[in-house]
């Protein structure tokens, strides 16, 4: 039996993390190579960003419902949905829409491609709450983030910088069905711990009104819906970024394996930075963790990051310190999702669904600012609005105030 629980992953599912792990290096396989290949054969910018719109909004629509689904259905149904939907998503969008550069194509499939995901992994983050102890539940859902992110921007960029000059641009995309097909092989078949739901027909329909519940908690608490404001803005470069980042690197002469390299570095730094940001936020503040560290820090780093190839005379090493730098600070914001929560007594679910959804949104917000505005104003002018949006964050972090009653003072 492995001894995992000293590290704060539950026994009973470490192969449930491990499957995310595998499952989302396989869905980040194309994270950031996809759009300046898509450029190279003809598409353009407006039509990469408009791709990656779409792809955004199913992967919100998937974050908001994957909760409430697994529920209803039970978390390993639901995760089994998310790995067809990928699978038959990832068939269509290579086999037909790439194959044949065919745009209408592309946009059905990889839409159809971004549901799979969120129903996998968030349906397994239901599932680690249910069936983990309280006071063990804060470093089992650490370890969650750890995995997911670790598997999605660094293993599948790691890897994706080489299987693209072994195996070609295509052909990767293609072995990730397989590295999907293990992970869920590990979190579906080698996890053989139970989840029972105790649903009757009238309890999902409580559910459903839970799920609304996380709209109609905004009117009444509205504190948390800025916080699930300043949460689109936490992710929102990460996802507009890789749009058009690696073709401004490009004139500066990093190749795409660097560039794939340089953001896998970004978000090793981040995922360790995960976790130290968690026992700084204890001790400095939830709050001004989140605005100092999240807000301003990201605004300068940002910036800092764009402009180190002109900087510092297209060095790798200082455009990869600056890289990390960023992908540190984008850890600030880790503290909000203890922060939101505490400011409702009650219907802490629904402030959580509100975080979640704020998860899901910069998925299509990025690349839509980018597609957007990268015309008028150029990849600089697309750069300083993200630093602004940052900055933005950090003024309305400032009014995410708790109630005068909550105890914890590291938490003001």
């Amino acid at each position: 039996m492995l001894k995992t629980d000293r590290l704060g992953i539950p026994r009973h599912l470490f192969w449930g993390y491990a499957g995310i792990l595998i499952f989302m290096m396989g869905d980040g396989v194309e994270q950031g190579w996809l759009s300046p290949y898509l450029l190279e054969h003809g598409m353009t910018i407006q039509r990469s960003a408009s791709l990656f719109t779409v792809y955004g909004v199913t992967i919100a629509i998937s974050s908001w419902f994957s909760g409430v689904m697994a529920e209803t259905y039970s978390p390993k149904f639901t995760m089994s949905m998310g790995v067809l939907l990928y699978i038959l998503g990832t068939i269509g969008f290579v086999g037909i829409g790439m194959a044949q550069l065919n745009y209408p194509a592309m946009l059905v499939t990889y839409a159809i491609r971004g549901f799979g995901y969120p129903l996998f992994a968030y349906s397994f983050l239901v599932w680690i709450t249910y069936r983990t102890e309280k006071s063990e539940l804060g470093r089992a859902v650490g370890w969650f983030w750890f995995v997911f992110t670790g598997g999605l921007n660094v293993l599948g960029a790691y890897y994706s910088s080489w299987a693209i000059g072994s195996i070609g641009y295509q052909n990767t995309l293609w072995s990730s069905i397989l590295w999907v097909a293990i992970g869920a092989f590990f979190a579906l078949i080698l996890n053989r711990d139970q989840f029972k739901t105790r649903l009757t027909p009238e309890g999902g329909e409580n559910k459903w009104k839970e799920l609304l519940r996380g709209i109609t908690i905004v009117r009444k608490e509205p504190k948390v819906g800025i916080g699930g404001i300043v949460r689109v803005i936490n992710t929102t470069a990460q996802f507009a970024f890789p749009v058009f980042l690696p073709l401004y690197m490009a004139e500066y002469g990093f190749s795409t394996k660097e560039w794939l390299q340089i953001w896998g570095t970004i978000f090793t730094s981040n995922i360790i930075f995960n976790l130290i940001f968690g026992f700084v936020g204890d001790r400095l503040g939830w709050q001004r963790t989140v605005m100092w560290f999240g807000g301003v820090g990201c605004a300068v780093s940002t910036l800092l990051f764009y402009y180190s190839p002109a900087w510092f005379d297209s060095s790798y090493w200082m455009v990869l310190l600056c890289g990390v730098l960023w992908g540190a600070l984008l850890a600030g914001y880790v503290p909000l999702s203890a922060l939101v929560p505490s400011l409702v007594k009650e219907e802490k679910g629904a402030a959580i669904s509100i975080l979640n959804l704020g998860a899901g949104l910069p998925v299509f917000i990025g690349p839509a600012i980018v597609g957007l505005t990268i015309g008028v104003v150029g990849s600089e002018g697309v750069v300083w609005i993200l630093a602004i949006l940052y900055l933005i964050s950090a003024v309305l972090t400032r009014f995410i105030t708790l109630p005068a009653d909550i105890s914890n003072s590291y938490a003001k």
